[in-house]
């Protein structure tokens, strides 16, 4: 097989591969038997037609055609891999030449146009040493918690007077654009002050009592009229205030496991300080990228990031067609970002030699599956019938290399060692060798899903 590379743009490639027929006879015969086991011809038992009577049968053309969809997808990833370039997309395929016929020594040839992964050179991480903010437990988090957890214990009362901020209102509403209504809901519970449902309802409650009603301009946000101005009339129902248990004794004994309130905010500071530590190792991550990209030029792949830039403009817009600018420019930072966090850690887990198992992937996905609520060998399954499995392997890849290279660096914090071995764990040179196949291992992950498909989305 003859490989050439032509460079389009930093990350794009142009691969022109030739393959020598001794290399595609193989191929062929394999789609004689494929279609010997389809056609039925007398005096022959089915499965066992010889591959010139196929050939004459149904045509030299059929078989060659049955043999480049199974040869190109094969030889173009053993192209890769001699070429050593790592795709970020699926590829564009256009088959140039082909046989005519079982004596035609004509070669197969195919151009592969793709998006590449770029090649950065990445600053040595031995004797790295990075700084991280310190973060620390205040008494308002604390109080904060304990807010949220009177709230949950607290109740809503009715009152007689106009709502306010904090109020909870039971509402009609109807939207009209020009007299005409396009929108209508009854009986809808909002919190005064949210902003959680249209723009100028909160200026528009404020002051209204239990039975009155107003009219106020704002923008559709969903349904047929997105995007478009309407009248907006609302109607108050009732008012209803929460009420919230007086922080005591027995308030620490119904909420929780403890006798005093004493007790109560104690254990709340501990929840408050991991996850403080969390935050730390979290911003220690943050620290360790941005130091792995500082002074490094990432060129970006064009068709990959206007893709991601659609999906996330879908995500922040029913229509992104009238994305507005600042969401247009949320959409292409967030995605920056991403694409070179990949290209990083892609880069890092290749220099690290990190090793996937077949065991990391299922336990990868299985996590995520449980944290959707929903049935691992679906999940599994689902990703597999998708064609997603290479992405998870990807995404596992990176995720251990970014541990082993964060392990290999050390983090101070105000000139003190900062000890992230609770977050990191320890170092898994010595693991099993059955945890240390290699990456195409992980494909294996689809014999736990054979009979179930389903799929969710992640955040």
């Amino acid at each position: 097989m003859k490989i050439s590379v032509r460079n389009l743009e930093p990350t794009k490639v142009k691969l022109t591969v030739t393959v020598d027929p001794e290399e595609f006879d193989p191929y062929l015969d394999q789609a004689r038997k494929e279609i010997a086991k389809q056609i039925t011809i007398p005096g022959f038992r089915k499965g066992h037609v010889p591959g010139k009577i196929v050939d004459q049968r149904v045509g030299f053309g059929a078989v060659a055609g049955e043999a480049v969809n199974t040869a190109v997808p094969e030889l173009y990833s053993k192209a890769l891999e001699q070429k050593k370039i790592r795709p970020m997309a699926q590829p564009e395929l256009d088959v140039k030449e082909l046989p005519t016929s079982a004596s035609d020594d004509t070669k197969v040839k195919f151009i592969a146009t793709v998006e590449r992964r770029p090649e950065i050179e990445l600053p040595k991480i031995e004797g790295m040493t990075l700084e991280v903010a310190k973060t620390e437990v205040s008494d308002e988090d604390v109080d904060k918690r304990l807010d949220n957890l009177r709230q949950r214990f607290g109740t809503l009362v009715g009152v007689d007077r106009p709502a306010k901020k904090g109020d909870f209102a039971n509402i009609d509403l109807d939207a009209q654009i020009d007299g005409e209504s396009v929108d209508s809901q009854e009986g809808v519970s909002y919190e005064l002050g949210s902003g959680k449902l249209l723009d100028g309802i909160d200026e528009a409650l404020e002051g209204l009592s239990a039975g009155e009603e107003t009219t106020f301009e704002g923008m559709l946000e969903s349904g047929e009229h997105e995007g478009e101005k309407a009248q907006i009339k609302v109607k108050v129902n009732s008012v209803k205030t929460e009420e919230l248990p007086k922080l005591d004794d027995d308030f620490a004994q119904e909420a929780s496991e403890f006798d005093t309130l004493d007790e109560l905010k104690a254990d709340i500071r501990k929840a408050c300080e991991r996850d403080s530590e969390g935050r730390q190792a979290n911003e220690a991550r943050d620290v360790f990228i941005e130091a792995l990209k500082k002074d490094i030029e990432i060129p970006l792949p064009s068709g990959v990031r206007k893709s991601m830039i659609e999906d996330r403009l879908k995500q922040l817009t029913a229509d992104p067609d009238k994305a507005t600018d600042e969401q247009k420019k949320e959409a292409e930072e967030a995605t920056d970002k991403e694409l070179e966090d990949q290209i990083v850690l892609d880069t890092l887990a290749e220099q690290l030699d990190v090793k996937v198992s077949q065991m990391d992937v299922t336990n990868f996905l299985t996590s995520i599956a449980q944290q959707y609520g929903m049935d691992p060998s679906a999940f599994i399954n689902a990703i597999v019938q998708n064609g997603q499995l290479g992405s998870a392997v990807q995404e596992v890849g990176r995720s251990k290399g970014l541990l082993a290279g964060m392990r290999a660096v050390k983090f101070t914090c105000e000139g003190k060692d900062l000890d992230l071995t609770p977050f990191l764990g320890e170092d898994e040179a010595l693991e099993d060798a059955e945890e240390s196949e290699s990456i195409e291992a992980a494909s294996a992950a689809a014999a736990v899903a054979d009979e179930l498909s389903g799929k969710d989305k992640a955040e």
